[in-house]
């Protein structure tokens, strides 16, 4: 018997539809992290009120530029998933781009994203 070439559509479907409920999420938690570094959540005065407590707006300088860094990531992982949509439609979802093979279900289900497989992901960074 032939060794497969790409996933059936059916299990392209299975895949999209993990895909889907991710990027959702993802989304979501975006929209909500955009918001609080907008001051959108609230109606209080903490941006526009002056203040003189050094540690407090050390510390609110801080959770910020977290909530940027966790933002940029949150970000490259809705554009990942997004990606990973386009290939499912073109149907080479699931193709590692090294080896041409299948990754396993198993790696896409944990990584949706993935465009390698892990002995690929591992070889290269070597």
């Amino acid at each position: 018997m032939s060794e497969k070439k790409r996933y059936s559509d059916a299990e392209l479907e299975e895949f999209k539809m993990i895909i889907d409920d991710k990027l959702a999420l993802a989304r979501r938690d975006y929209n909500e992290m955009m918001k609080s570094l907008m001051n959108a959540n609230g109606n209080d005065v903490d941006d526009t009120s002056p203040t003189y407590k050094v540690l407090e707006e050390g510390s609110a300088t801080q959770t910020k530029e977290e909530l940027i860094q966790q933002a940029g990531r949150l970000q490259k992982f809705i554009q990942g998933l997004e990606a990973a949509l386009v290939r499912i439609h073109n149907k080479t979802y699931g193709i590692d781009r090294i080896t041409g093979e299948l990754i396993p279900k198993e790696r896409l289900r944990a990584v949706p994203h993935a465009t390698l497989s892990v002995e690929s992901k591992n070889k290269r960074g070597k």
